[in-house]
């Protein structure tokens, strides 16, 4: 099953008795971890009959013992064990599976890792029916800001575009974080509000004119001032813009530009090349900008420079340049 369908079947009150969360993305697991924990059961009836319980500190035959217990003046028990991969004996669960106990919904978080799918407690989990496998997978760089889009949809607030990218240019994939940021950035909105690129530097401290989006449009738009404002403001500034990033920023870019030429001849259509590039369609302009500074040849030459230069930031055949001059070797040597 999907999150959404998870998420929509457990607002419906539609409950299965075991549900296993796992993967390397944590936020959608806590997500559904929360909203369990807040649905289920009244909070008059938490005390008597909601367990937390942590995989460090139990073992998989506490877990299943306390899930075999009654509720209590409830049509529902919720045992919540969070840090579930911590749990040395999850064989033990086995048992637990075909003789369930009804009344309780069991929860495993079994976050920051992937369940080995060879052994057969997972098996079992994976292929029974009253038993929700979810598995939470990070999000790939260019779906970060269509997330954000989608976030700010759901909480009945608006973004640009253009500050969806800022924060996903920032933040990366960690979802938690940027989570969090946009949940700080609605509270200074009217209901109904859309989050600007002025409100994001005002209150989260980057820069809606000097980020790796920025210098991104200046090297498309051929602004040498622009580029080495943008430069000279990471080197002032490196801890919030390390190079690697920016790198990625730009390989990203050009290794989609580069797909682009290849591809307009037998995709045309706008929606469609922006489908395969993996991109919102807001950004094409960006591509078809680029197309016509950046041929394939010189797309090719950028991302050999590119990963050259991404070794060097690493420390491989570059003894003591700093990232500051490094980046303006290389945006030099992109726009000439």
């Amino acid at each position: 099953m999907t999150f959404e369908e998870i998420r929509r079947d457990i607002k419906a009150r539609k409950y299965q008795p075991i549900y296993f969360l796992c993967g390397e993305e944590p936020f959608f697991i806590d997500s559904l971890t929360s909203l369990l924990e807040d649905t289920v059961l009244p909070e008059e009836e938490k005390a008597f009959n909601q367990a937390v319980l942590y995989g460090n500190d139990v073992s998989m035959t506490t877990v299943t013992d306390t899930a075999r217990r009654f509720p209590m003046m409830s049509e529902h028990q919720v045992v919540i064990v969070r840090e579930a991969q911590n749990i040395r004996d999850f064989d033990n669960l086995l048992p637990y599976i075909d003789h369930y106990q009804p009344s309780t919904i069991l929860i495993l978080a079994y976050k920051n890792k992937k369940p080995d799918k060879r052994k057969g407690v997972f098996k079992k989990l994976s292929s029974t029916a009253h038993c929700v496998f979810f598995e939470s997978a990070k999000l790939y760089d260019n779906k970060v800001p269509e997330w954000i889009i989608a976030y700010c949809k759901e909480k009945s607030y608006g973004i640009t575009t253009k500050a969806a990218a800022i924060l996903a240019e920032s933040l990366g994939t960690d979802l938690s974080r940027i989570a969090n940021e946009i949940d700080k950035l609605v509270l200074l909105l009217p209901a109904g509000g859309e989050i600007q690129e002025t409100l994001v530097e005002e209150h989260t401290g980057i820069s809606k004119d000097f980020n790796s989006f920025e210098l991104l449009n200046a090297l498309i738009r051929k602004d040498h001032l622009k580029a080495n404002q943008i430069v000279n403001y990471f080197e002032a500034n490196p801890k919030n813009n390390p190079l690697v990033l920016t790198i990625a920023t730009l390989f990203r870019y050009f290794l989609n530009l580069l797909t682009y030429h290849y591809q307009k001849k037998t995709t045309p259509n706008t929606q469609e090349m922006a489908k395969l590039l993996g991109i919102h369609p807001f950004f094409m302009k960006d591509y078809l900008d680029g197309s016509k500074i950046y041929n394939a040849m010189k797309c090719a030459t950028t991302i050999s420079l590119l990963r050259e230069y991404d070794l060097k930031s690493k420390g491989v055949g570059n003894a003591n340049i700093s990232e500051g001059e490094l980046l303006k070797e290389l945006i030099f040597k992109i726009m000439h």
